[in-house]
């Protein structure tokens, strides 16, 4: 196990079996804007309080991994200019180093499984990115998921992947891909996208049999709930397409390439829109918040229940 604090509330938690939400916190120190990111953190988990279950935000400082923040711990991720933005494959560099460091996706699953941690709320997953057949470019996030626990509850992708190539590497990593109460991918910013899902569920209780069913056949997976927006908070449609063409035009004439381009098109795109990407982003974490906090209470219950 590597060098690791459990924060002593969630610590609590898992000892008594109480249900615990995993947080990620690159959308701290790489999302927002200082101090919206340290409010928006801390609104996140009182969400999480709000539904009936701890949160446990993941990040590393001082080289080791942090499951669960103080508020000073928040505000350093927050705030300091040293925070690196860590993936898997960087954990063991910026520990070794002593560093700061804020979890993406796959960090932060990658951590929450080894803490005990099954279920895990952020905004969208990585996926394959356009143009991959030649670029190469995937994100971690999806291989990392094949072999880690944990139930990540998203709002799909992010839009301005390639939505098809990702469901189809899912399928090839054996990952599940289930559609909370919709039988169509969603797409992030948006409600729908033009890909259905194999497998719906409409209820906690679900998918905690589906991730009970995956332990029992010895599988070490994690599943991915695909949680759409509800149509109230999404973003328009017709807004939404001309801005994501705009920001592709744009990274072509600037000659933006490789792991660059996804940064680039997020940042155009929120800039674009005066904060209305920003605006559907918060509220796609917030919904997903709460139905993770519905499926720790549904884990927590079932594991009860079977003692």
């Amino acid at each position: 196990m590597p060098p690791t604090r459990v924060k002593a509330d969630v610590a609590d938690a898992l000892h008594t079996g109480s249900p615990v939400v995993a947080l990620e916190s690159t959308i701290i120190s790489h999302g927002l804007p200082h101090p919206d990111n340290f409010e928006a953190a801390k609104r996140f988990e009182a969400l999480v309080r709000e539904y009936g279950a701890t949160p446990a935000t993941i990040a590393v400082i001082d080289g080791v991994a942090r499951i669960g923040l103080e508020d000073g711990e928040l505000e350093l991720i927050a705030s300091a200019d040293d925070v690196e933005k860590l993936s898997v494959r960087d954990l063991p560099i910026v520990m070794a180093r002593g560093g700061h460091g804020a979890t993406t996706v796959a960090a932060t699953a990658f951590l929450a499984a080894t803490a005990g941690i099954s279920v895990f709320a952020t905004g969208g997953l990585g996926g394959v990115h356009q143009g991959a057949n030649t670029s190469f470019d995937e994100s971690a996030d999806l291989g990392t998921l094949a072999h880690t626990p944990v139930a990540v509850v998203s709002a799909g992708v992010k839009s301005v992947l390639d939505i098809q190539a990702t469901l189809e590497r899912l399928e090839t990593l054996s990952v599940p891909v289930l559609g909370y109460a919709t039988d169509v991918f969603p797409r992030f910013w948006l409600p729908r996208s033009d890909f259905p899902v194999d497998h719906r569920v409409d209820s906690p209780e679900e998918v905690a049999a589906v991730l009970a069913s995956l332990r029992q056949l010895g599988l070490d997976s994690g599943v991915l709930v695909a949680n759409p927006i509800p149509e109230d908070k999404a973003w328009s449609v017709d807004e939404h397409d001309r801005l994501v063409d705009q920001a592709f035009a744009a990274a072509n004439q600037e000659g933006i390439r490789g792991k660059e381009v996804t940064p680039f098109l997020l940042d155009y795109i929120q800039r674009e829109s005066g904060g209305d990407s920003l605006r559907v982003n918060l509220d796609v974490v917030a919904h997903n918040i709460e139905v993770a906090a519905g499926i720790a209470r549904a884990v927590s219950e079932r594991a009860s229940s079977s003692d």
